[in-house]
């Protein structure tokens, strides 16, 4: 075994959950806003279908 301390893994497992929680939060984020891109270009292209159904 090797000499000396003993390793710190509840603070290194601390931060992994904190990172992990971190990362999650952001594709969260990214989703969230794909989502109402998505939404916002639908209801852009159905208004352009619609005016250009009543200027025919």
């Amino acid at each position: 075994m090797a000499k000396g301390p003993e390793k710190n893994t509840k603070n290194k497992a601390l931060h992994t959950k904190l990172l992990n929680r971190k990362n999650a939060k952001i594709q969260a984020d990214k989703k969230a806003r794909a989502q109402q891109l998505k939404a916002l270009v639908a209801k852009m292209n159905q208004q352009k279908n619609t005016d250009e159904a009543e200027n025919k």
